[in-house]
Protein backbone atom coordinates (compact mmCIF):
# COMPACT_ATOMS: atom_id res chain seq x y z
CA UNK A 1 0.00 0.00 0.00
CA UNK A 2 2.84 2.34 1.14
CA UNK A 3 4.47 1.49 -2.85
CA UNK A 4 1.56 2.10 -4.32
CA UNK A 5 0.55 5.09 -2.89
CA UNK A 6 3.73 6.55 -3.25
CA UNK A 7 3.94 5.58 -7.04
CA UNK A 8 0.45 7.23 -7.09
CA UNK A 9 1.57 10.51 -6.01
CA UNK A 10 4.55 10.27 -7.90
CA UNK A 11 2.72 9.77 -11.14
CA UNK A 12 0.49 12.57 -10.12
CA UNK A 13 2.87 14.90 -9.55
CA UNK A 14 4.58 14.06 -12.32
CA UNK A 15 1.71 15.29 -14.64
CA UNK A 16 1.08 18.39 -12.55
CA UNK A 17 4.11 19.84 -12.87
CA UNK A 18 4.53 18.76 -16.40
CA UNK A 19 1.43 20.52 -17.73
CA UNK A 20 2.23 23.32 -14.98
CA UNK A 21 5.24 24.48 -16.69
CA UNK A 22 3.21 24.69 -19.88
CA UNK A 23 0.32 26.74 -18.14
CA UNK A 24 2.54 28.96 -16.44
CA UNK A 25 4.28 29.57 -19.98
CA UNK A 26 1.45 30.06 -21.91
CA UNK A 27 -0.18 32.17 -18.84
CA UNK A 28 2.84 34.67 -19.04
CA UNK A 29 2.18 35.59 -22.74
CA UNK A 30 -1.59 35.46 -22.25
CA UNK A 31 -1.54 38.02 -19.44
CA UNK A 32 0.13 40.34 -22.09
CA UNK A 33 -2.04 39.68 -24.28
CA UNK A 34 -5.44 40.16 -22.43
CA UNK A 35 -6.18 42.93 -20.06
CA UNK A 36 -7.65 43.06 -16.29
CA UNK A 37 -10.67 42.91 -17.03
CA UNK A 38 -10.68 40.45 -19.69
CA UNK A 39 -10.09 38.23 -17.07
CA UNK A 40 -12.31 39.79 -14.83
CA UNK A 41 -15.27 38.74 -16.89
CA UNK A 42 -14.29 35.31 -17.12
CA UNK A 43 -13.85 35.11 -13.42
CA UNK A 44 -17.32 36.41 -12.87
CA UNK A 45 -18.31 33.90 -15.31
CA UNK A 46 -17.06 30.56 -13.64
CA UNK A 47 -18.84 31.73 -10.10
CA UNK A 48 -21.80 29.85 -11.09
CA UNK A 49 -20.06 27.27 -12.84
CA UNK A 50 -19.08 25.19 -10.15
CA UNK A 51 -21.87 24.84 -8.37
CA UNK A 52 -23.51 23.73 -11.06
CA UNK A 53 -20.78 20.90 -11.53
CA UNK A 54 -20.94 19.73 -8.61
CA UNK A 55 -24.96 19.25 -8.12
CA UNK A 56 -24.22 17.25 -11.67
CA UNK A 57 -21.87 15.11 -10.10
CA UNK A 58 -24.02 14.87 -6.51
CA UNK A 59 -21.32 13.31 -4.81
CA UNK A 60 -21.04 10.61 -6.75
CA UNK A 61 -17.41 9.86 -7.46
CA UNK A 62 -16.28 10.28 -3.68
CA UNK A 63 -19.50 8.00 -3.26
CA UNK A 64 -18.11 5.48 -4.69
CA UNK A 65 -14.50 5.67 -3.61
CA UNK A 66 -15.51 5.40 -0.16
CA UNK A 67 -18.57 3.16 0.25
CA UNK A 68 -16.55 0.24 -1.28
CA UNK A 69 -19.17 -2.51 -1.64
CA UNK A 70 -21.51 -0.12 -4.45
CA UNK A 71 -23.00 -3.08 -6.67
CA UNK A 72 -22.91 -2.78 -10.79
CA UNK A 73 -26.35 -2.22 -11.24
CA UNK A 74 -26.41 0.79 -8.32
CA UNK A 75 -23.52 1.88 -10.65
CA UNK A 76 -25.09 1.98 -13.37
CA UNK A 77 -28.64 3.46 -11.71
CA UNK A 78 -26.22 6.56 -10.17
CA UNK A 79 -24.61 6.71 -13.33
CA UNK A 80 -28.10 7.24 -15.11
CA UNK A 81 -28.77 10.15 -11.87
CA UNK A 82 -25.63 11.50 -13.40
CA UNK A 83 -26.48 12.27 -17.00
CA UNK A 84 -29.81 13.17 -16.01
CA UNK A 85 -28.68 15.88 -13.86
CA UNK A 86 -25.42 17.20 -16.42
CA UNK A 87 -28.35 18.20 -19.15
CA UNK A 88 -30.61 19.30 -15.78
CA UNK A 89 -27.64 21.68 -14.73
CA UNK A 90 -27.17 23.14 -18.25
CA UNK A 91 -31.09 24.22 -18.28
CA UNK A 92 -30.59 25.60 -14.70
CA UNK A 93 -27.60 27.64 -16.18
CA UNK A 94 -29.57 28.64 -19.13
CA UNK A 95 -32.40 30.59 -16.71
CA UNK A 96 -29.58 32.12 -14.41
CA UNK A 97 -27.58 34.04 -16.72
CA UNK A 98 -29.46 36.90 -17.60
CA UNK A 99 -30.36 37.78 -13.58
CA UNK A 100 -25.94 36.86 -12.75
CA UNK A 101 -24.98 38.83 -15.51
CA UNK A 102 -27.68 41.63 -13.81
CA UNK A 103 -26.13 40.71 -10.55
CA UNK A 104 -22.53 42.17 -11.61
CA UNK A 105 -24.00 44.79 -13.96
CA UNK A 106 -22.54 43.07 -16.45
CA UNK A 107 -24.52 42.62 -19.39
CA UNK A 108 -22.04 41.04 -21.90
CA UNK A 109 -21.83 38.56 -18.78
CA UNK A 110 -24.86 36.15 -20.31
CA UNK A 111 -23.53 34.69 -23.48
CA UNK A 112 -20.31 34.42 -21.52
CA UNK A 113 -21.75 32.09 -18.94
CA UNK A 114 -24.16 30.22 -21.23
CA UNK A 115 -21.01 29.04 -23.45
CA UNK A 116 -18.82 28.16 -20.07
CA UNK A 117 -21.60 26.13 -18.88
CA UNK A 118 -22.06 24.05 -22.27
CA UNK A 119 -19.67 21.97 -20.41
CA UNK A 120 -21.82 20.41 -17.74
CA UNK A 121 -23.52 18.34 -20.79
CA UNK A 122 -20.82 16.12 -20.41
CA UNK A 123 -19.79 16.35 -17.09
CA UNK A 124 -22.99 14.23 -16.30
CA UNK A 125 -21.21 11.42 -18.06
CA UNK A 126 -18.16 11.57 -16.69
CA UNK A 127 -19.14 11.05 -12.73
CA UNK A 128 -19.29 7.26 -12.56
CA UNK A 129 -16.49 6.41 -14.90
CA UNK A 130 -13.37 8.67 -13.23
CA UNK A 131 -15.09 7.63 -9.79
CA UNK A 132 -14.14 3.64 -10.62
CA UNK A 133 -11.08 4.97 -12.15
CA UNK A 134 -9.86 6.51 -9.06
CA UNK A 135 -11.33 3.49 -6.55
CA UNK A 136 -9.07 1.19 -8.94
CA UNK A 137 -6.22 3.55 -8.50
CA UNK A 138 -5.75 3.80 -11.86
CA UNK A 139 -3.79 7.31 -11.03
CA UNK A 140 -1.04 7.29 -14.36
CA UNK A 141 -3.93 6.95 -16.27
CA UNK A 142 -5.62 10.24 -14.58
CA UNK A 143 -2.43 12.07 -14.38
CA UNK A 144 -2.20 12.00 -18.61
CA UNK A 145 -5.35 12.62 -18.99
CA UNK A 146 -5.38 15.73 -16.86
CA UNK A 147 -2.08 16.73 -18.46
CA UNK A 148 -3.96 16.71 -21.74
CA UNK A 149 -6.88 18.95 -20.57
CA UNK A 150 -3.94 21.39 -19.35
CA UNK A 151 -2.05 21.35 -22.71
CA UNK A 152 -5.33 21.67 -24.60
CA UNK A 153 -6.35 24.44 -22.39
CA UNK A 154 -3.20 26.40 -22.69
CA UNK A 155 -2.78 25.61 -26.77
CA UNK A 156 -6.84 27.19 -27.44
CA UNK A 157 -6.79 30.01 -25.00
CA UNK A 158 -2.90 30.69 -26.27
CA UNK A 159 -4.29 31.01 -29.80
CA UNK A 160 -7.26 32.58 -29.38
CA UNK A 161 -5.71 35.43 -27.44
CA UNK A 162 -3.49 35.83 -30.42
CA UNK A 163 -6.53 36.34 -32.82
CA UNK A 164 -7.52 38.85 -30.86
CA UNK A 165 -10.61 37.16 -29.06
CA UNK A 166 -10.49 38.63 -25.68
CA UNK A 167 -12.22 36.86 -23.05
CA UNK A 168 -13.48 34.34 -25.35
CA UNK A 169 -9.95 32.91 -25.47
CA UNK A 170 -10.23 31.94 -21.53
CA UNK A 171 -13.81 30.69 -21.87
CA UNK A 172 -13.42 28.34 -25.00
CA UNK A 173 -9.60 27.34 -24.19
CA UNK A 174 -11.16 25.78 -20.92
CA UNK A 175 -14.31 24.41 -22.45
CA UNK A 176 -12.68 22.40 -25.44
CA UNK A 177 -10.14 20.93 -22.92
CA UNK A 178 -13.19 19.67 -20.49
CA UNK A 179 -14.66 17.91 -23.77
CA UNK A 180 -11.54 16.46 -24.93
CA UNK A 181 -10.92 15.03 -20.95
CA UNK A 182 -14.77 13.56 -20.91
CA UNK A 183 -14.20 11.85 -23.85
CA UNK A 184 -11.25 10.37 -23.07
CA UNK A 185 -12.01 9.30 -19.86
CA UNK A 186 -15.26 8.15 -20.47
CA UNK A 187 -13.60 5.86 -23.34
CA UNK A 188 -11.47 4.41 -20.84
CA UNK A 189 -13.94 3.31 -17.96
CA UNK A 190 -17.32 2.87 -19.76
CA UNK A 191 -20.15 1.67 -17.81
CA UNK A 192 -23.91 1.14 -18.22
CA UNK A 193 -26.77 2.34 -17.42
CA UNK A 194 -30.22 1.70 -15.70
CA UNK A 195 -33.03 2.84 -14.43
CA UNK A 196 -33.10 4.59 -11.25
CA UNK A 197 -34.61 3.07 -7.63
CA UNK A 198 -35.27 4.97 -4.79
CA UNK A 199 -34.63 2.11 -2.50
CA UNK A 200 -31.48 0.46 -3.79
CA UNK A 201 -29.89 4.25 -3.98
CA UNK A 202 -31.01 6.10 -0.51
CA UNK A 203 -27.56 4.84 1.10
CA UNK A 204 -25.51 6.36 -1.62
CA UNK A 205 -27.46 9.29 -2.43
CA UNK A 206 -27.33 10.20 0.82
CA UNK A 207 -23.71 9.96 1.15
CA UNK A 208 -23.61 11.68 -1.84
CA UNK A 209 -26.06 14.49 -0.49
CA UNK A 210 -23.54 14.97 2.12
CA UNK A 211 -20.55 15.31 0.20
CA UNK A 212 -22.65 17.76 -2.65
CA UNK A 213 -23.56 20.36 0.25
CA UNK A 214 -20.07 20.47 1.68
CA UNK A 215 -18.32 21.32 -2.08
CA UNK A 216 -21.28 23.50 -2.21
CA UNK A 217 -20.49 25.61 0.77
CA UNK A 218 -16.97 25.13 0.24
CA UNK A 219 -16.66 26.57 -3.28
CA UNK A 220 -18.91 29.40 -1.86
CA UNK A 221 -16.70 30.76 0.52
CA UNK A 222 -13.73 30.10 -1.78
CA UNK A 223 -15.66 32.19 -4.13
CA UNK A 224 -17.10 34.79 -2.57
CA UNK A 225 -13.90 36.76 -1.95
CA UNK A 226 -14.36 37.04 -5.87
CA UNK A 227 -17.88 38.12 -5.70
CA UNK A 228 -17.37 40.50 -3.53
CA UNK A 229 -14.18 41.80 -5.00
CA UNK A 230 -15.89 42.58 -8.19
CA UNK A 231 -19.23 43.96 -7.04
CA UNK A 232 -17.84 45.93 -4.14
CA UNK A 233 -14.18 47.09 -5.84
CA UNK A 234 -14.90 46.97 -10.09
CA UNK A 235 -13.98 44.72 -12.60
CA UNK A 236 -10.74 45.49 -12.85
CA UNK A 237 -9.84 45.15 -9.56
CA UNK A 238 -11.62 41.13 -9.07
CA UNK A 239 -8.53 40.73 -12.43
CA UNK A 240 -5.81 41.82 -10.27
CA UNK A 241 -7.40 40.08 -6.95
CA UNK A 242 -8.05 37.01 -9.88
CA UNK A 243 -4.02 36.61 -10.63
CA UNK A 244 -2.81 37.10 -7.12
CA UNK A 245 -5.44 33.87 -6.19
CA UNK A 246 -4.11 32.35 -8.75
CA UNK A 247 -0.45 32.33 -7.97
CA UNK A 248 -0.73 32.17 -4.80
CA UNK A 249 -2.30 29.28 -4.53
CA UNK A 250 -0.48 27.45 -7.08
CA UNK A 251 2.00 25.66 -4.86
CA UNK A 252 -1.00 25.06 -3.07
CA UNK A 253 -3.48 23.65 -5.86
CA UNK A 254 -0.91 20.91 -6.87
CA UNK A 255 -0.98 19.45 -3.17
CA UNK A 256 -4.81 20.06 -3.49
CA UNK A 257 -5.15 18.05 -6.20
CA UNK A 258 -2.70 14.70 -4.69
CA UNK A 259 -4.84 14.94 -1.76
CA UNK A 260 -8.32 15.51 -3.91
CA UNK A 261 -7.32 12.64 -5.98
CA UNK A 262 -4.74 10.46 -4.40
CA UNK A 263 -5.09 9.76 -0.67
CA UNK A 264 -8.93 9.40 -0.31
CA UNK A 265 -8.80 6.47 -2.64
CA UNK A 266 -5.77 4.76 0.18
CA UNK A 267 -7.38 6.60 3.03
CA UNK A 268 -10.69 4.84 2.08
CA UNK A 269 -8.77 1.31 2.01
CA UNK A 270 -7.75 1.38 5.67
CA UNK A 271 -10.32 2.90 6.78
CA UNK A 272 -11.39 1.16 9.74
CA UNK A 273 -7.26 0.83 11.18
CA UNK A 274 -6.64 4.12 12.98
CA UNK A 275 -2.84 3.20 13.39
CA UNK A 276 -2.58 2.95 9.72
CA UNK A 277 -4.52 6.34 9.47
CA UNK A 278 -3.02 7.87 11.91
CA UNK A 279 0.78 6.99 10.12
CA UNK A 280 -0.69 8.35 6.86
CA UNK A 281 -1.72 11.78 8.73
CA UNK A 282 1.97 11.96 9.70
CA UNK A 283 3.73 10.91 6.87
CA UNK A 284 1.72 13.26 4.29
CA UNK A 285 1.98 16.15 6.39
CA UNK A 286 4.85 16.55 6.72
CA UNK A 287 5.65 15.65 3.35
CA UNK A 288 2.96 18.42 2.25
CA UNK A 289 4.43 20.91 4.49
CA UNK A 290 7.91 20.47 3.52
CA UNK A 291 7.07 20.83 -0.42
CA UNK A 292 4.64 23.40 0.21
CA UNK A 293 5.82 26.18 2.95
CA UNK A 294 8.67 27.18 1.09
CA UNK A 295 6.75 27.65 -2.31
CA UNK A 296 3.83 29.64 -0.71
CA UNK A 297 5.52 31.74 1.95
CA UNK A 298 8.47 32.42 -0.69
CA UNK A 299 6.23 33.60 -3.35
CA UNK A 300 4.94 36.10 -1.18
CA UNK A 301 8.62 37.32 -0.12
CA UNK A 302 9.87 37.82 -3.38
CA UNK A 303 6.37 39.13 -5.25
CA UNK A 304 7.36 42.52 -4.90
CA UNK A 305 10.50 41.77 -7.59
CA UNK A 306 8.64 38.90 -9.32
CA UNK A 307 5.05 40.78 -10.50
CA UNK A 308 6.97 43.55 -12.50
CA UNK A 309 9.23 40.64 -14.07
CA UNK A 310 6.94 38.18 -14.91
CA UNK A 311 3.83 40.00 -15.57
CA UNK A 312 4.73 43.88 -16.07
CA UNK A 313 4.39 47.23 -14.27
CA UNK A 314 0.59 47.22 -15.07
CA UNK A 315 -0.40 44.11 -12.62
CA UNK A 316 1.66 45.75 -9.72
CA UNK A 317 -1.71 45.60 -7.67
CA UNK A 318 -1.75 42.35 -7.57
CA UNK A 319 1.30 42.39 -4.96
CA UNK A 320 -0.34 43.25 -1.98
CA UNK A 321 -3.24 40.22 -1.88
CA UNK A 322 -0.82 37.85 -3.07
CA UNK A 323 1.52 39.15 -0.15
CA UNK A 324 -1.13 38.37 2.28
CA UNK A 325 -2.45 35.12 0.48
CA UNK A 326 0.58 33.35 0.74
CA UNK A 327 0.43 33.18 4.18
CA UNK A 328 -3.41 31.52 4.00
CA UNK A 329 -1.70 29.31 1.49
CA UNK A 330 0.54 28.07 3.27
CA UNK A 331 -1.88 26.93 6.27
CA UNK A 332 -4.41 25.81 3.95
CA UNK A 333 -1.51 23.19 2.48
CA UNK A 334 -1.59 21.10 5.55
CA UNK A 335 -5.67 21.92 6.69
CA UNK A 336 -6.90 20.36 3.45
CA UNK A 337 -6.27 17.20 4.24
CA UNK A 338 -8.29 16.71 7.45
CA UNK A 339 -12.01 16.77 5.83
CA UNK A 340 -10.75 14.16 3.58
CA UNK A 341 -9.97 12.45 6.29
CA UNK A 342 -13.27 12.14 7.16
CA UNK A 343 -15.17 12.09 4.85
CA UNK A 344 -12.70 8.74 3.78
CA UNK A 345 -13.99 7.07 7.20
CA UNK A 346 -17.48 8.18 6.59
CA UNK A 347 -18.18 11.25 8.57
CA UNK A 348 -19.15 13.43 5.74
CA UNK A 349 -22.01 14.83 7.81
CA UNK A 350 -19.50 16.33 9.93
CA UNK A 351 -17.71 18.48 7.07
CA UNK A 352 -21.04 19.40 5.74
CA UNK A 353 -21.75 20.71 8.27
CA UNK A 354 -18.16 22.37 8.82
CA UNK A 355 -18.20 24.23 5.48
CA UNK A 356 -21.72 25.51 6.31
CA UNK A 357 -20.82 27.43 9.07
CA UNK A 358 -17.23 28.51 7.43
CA UNK A 359 -19.42 29.81 4.63
CA UNK A 360 -21.63 32.09 7.59
CA UNK A 361 -18.05 33.18 9.10
CA UNK A 362 -15.76 34.02 5.76
CA UNK A 363 -18.04 36.17 3.56
CA UNK A 364 -18.58 37.98 6.60
CA UNK A 365 -14.75 39.00 7.12
CA UNK A 366 -14.32 39.32 3.11
CA UNK A 367 -16.88 41.75 3.04
CA UNK A 368 -15.43 43.76 6.16
CA UNK A 369 -12.43 43.43 5.16
CA UNK A 370 -13.31 44.78 1.50
CA UNK A 371 -13.28 48.26 3.08
CA UNK A 372 -9.60 48.19 2.98
CA UNK A 373 -9.76 47.29 -1.12
CA UNK A 374 -8.21 43.43 -2.33
CA UNK A 375 -5.68 43.39 0.13
CA UNK A 376 -8.50 43.65 3.28
CA UNK A 377 -10.11 40.90 1.14
CA UNK A 378 -6.86 38.51 1.62
CA UNK A 379 -6.54 39.60 5.30
CA UNK A 380 -9.92 37.82 5.60
CA UNK A 381 -8.58 34.59 4.67
CA UNK A 382 -5.68 35.25 7.33
CA UNK A 383 -7.89 36.28 10.39
CA UNK A 384 -11.13 33.60 9.98
CA UNK A 385 -10.19 30.86 8.33
CA UNK A 386 -8.43 29.50 11.45
CA UNK A 387 -11.89 29.41 12.96
CA UNK A 388 -13.58 27.14 10.40
CA UNK A 389 -9.98 24.95 10.46
CA UNK A 390 -9.74 24.04 14.13
CA UNK A 391 -12.75 21.93 14.59
CA UNK A 392 -11.52 20.19 11.80
CA UNK A 393 -8.30 19.41 13.77
CA UNK A 394 -10.33 18.62 16.46
CA UNK A 395 -12.43 15.99 15.01
CA UNK A 396 -9.69 14.21 13.09
CA UNK A 397 -7.37 13.63 15.97
CA UNK A 398 -10.19 12.58 17.76
CA UNK A 399 -11.21 10.45 14.99
CA UNK A 400 -8.15 8.62 14.85
CA UNK A 401 -6.77 8.82 18.41
CA UNK A 402 -3.97 11.50 17.40
CA UNK A 403 -2.50 13.96 19.69
CA UNK A 404 -1.48 17.51 19.16
CA UNK A 405 1.71 17.27 19.91
CA UNK A 406 2.08 14.24 17.23
CA UNK A 407 0.61 16.32 14.77
CA UNK A 408 3.23 19.26 15.62
CA UNK A 409 6.15 16.93 15.29
CA UNK A 410 5.22 16.60 11.93
CA UNK A 411 5.09 20.32 11.02
CA UNK A 412 8.67 20.93 12.93
CA UNK A 413 10.83 20.12 9.84
CA UNK A 414 8.71 22.51 7.61
CA UNK A 415 8.26 25.25 10.15
CA UNK A 416 11.74 25.47 11.52
CA UNK A 417 13.16 25.77 7.68
CA UNK A 418 10.59 28.41 6.56
CA UNK A 419 11.62 30.84 9.72
CA UNK A 420 15.19 30.84 9.07
CA UNK A 421 14.18 30.99 5.63
CA UNK A 422 12.13 33.98 5.97
CA UNK A 423 14.40 35.88 7.92
CA UNK A 424 17.41 35.54 5.59
CA UNK A 425 15.16 36.70 2.92
CA UNK A 426 14.12 39.85 4.71
CA UNK A 427 17.47 40.87 6.64
CA UNK A 428 19.06 40.25 2.72
CA UNK A 429 15.97 42.78 1.51
CA UNK A 430 16.93 45.20 4.09
CA UNK A 431 20.84 44.81 3.37
CA UNK A 432 20.64 45.12 -0.27
CA UNK A 433 20.61 48.56 -2.30
CA UNK A 434 17.46 49.84 -3.43
CA UNK A 435 18.84 51.10 -6.64
CA UNK A 436 20.19 47.37 -7.56
CA UNK A 437 17.53 46.40 -10.85
CA UNK A 438 14.84 43.74 -9.94
CA UNK A 439 15.84 40.53 -11.60
CA UNK A 440 19.28 40.42 -9.55
CA UNK A 441 17.64 41.22 -6.34
CA UNK A 442 15.02 38.38 -7.20
CA UNK A 443 17.97 35.96 -7.87
CA UNK A 444 19.77 36.79 -4.53
CA UNK A 445 15.98 36.63 -2.64
CA UNK A 446 15.50 32.91 -4.05
CA UNK A 447 19.10 31.83 -3.92
CA UNK A 448 19.44 32.94 -0.74
CA UNK A 449 15.49 31.45 0.45
CA UNK A 450 16.60 28.35 -0.82
CA UNK A 451 19.62 28.01 0.90
CA UNK A 452 18.21 28.74 4.08
CA UNK A 453 15.67 26.27 3.78
CA UNK A 454 17.76 23.55 2.91
CA UNK A 455 20.43 24.51 4.90
CA UNK A 456 18.57 24.43 8.65
CA UNK A 457 16.81 21.04 7.25
CA UNK A 458 20.15 19.42 6.58
CA UNK A 459 21.51 21.02 10.22
CA UNK A 460 18.58 20.11 12.73
CA UNK A 461 16.39 17.61 11.28
CA UNK A 462 19.19 15.64 9.25
CA UNK A 463 17.97 11.95 10.17
CA UNK A 464 14.50 12.73 9.22
CA UNK A 465 15.80 14.13 5.70
CA UNK A 466 17.79 10.85 5.80
CA UNK A 467 14.53 8.84 6.07
CA UNK A 468 12.56 10.73 3.82
CA UNK A 469 15.66 9.37 1.52
CA UNK A 470 15.60 6.02 2.05
CA UNK A 471 12.23 5.75 2.27
CA UNK A 472 12.44 7.02 -1.79
CA UNK A 473 15.26 5.11 -2.63
CA UNK A 474 13.17 1.82 -1.68
CA UNK A 475 10.18 2.84 -3.67
CA UNK A 476 12.59 3.08 -6.61
CA UNK A 477 14.21 0.09 -6.29
CA UNK A 478 10.77 -1.78 -6.07
CA UNK A 479 9.44 0.10 -9.12
CA UNK A 480 12.84 -1.09 -11.09
CA UNK A 481 12.04 -4.48 -9.82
Amino acid sequence: MDQSLARSLAWRAAGDWFSQIFSWASLLIIVRLLSPADFGIVAMAVVLLPYLRYLGQFGIPRTIITLRDLTDDQLAQLNTVASVLGFACFALAGLLAKPFALLFRTPRLTPVVLVTCIGLIPMGFLSVPEGLLIKEMRFRLISFFDAVYSIVAALTTLVMAFLGWGYWALVCGNLVAALVRTVLVVKARPHGFAMPRLESLRDPLRFGWHVLVSLVALNSYQGLDNAISGRVLGQAALGAYGIAWTLANVPLEKVTSLVTTVVPTYLAAVQKDATQLRRYIRTLTETMALATFPATVGLGLVARELIPIALGRKWEGVIPPLQVLSVYAAFRSIAALLPKVLTAVGNARYVMWNDLVALVILPAAFYAGSHWGNVGIAWGWVAAYPLVALPLYWKTLRTIGMTAGEYFRALRPALDATLVMTLAVGLLKWATPFHLPLLPRLIIDVVSGATAYISTLLLLHRNRMLDIVRLARSIRRSRVQ
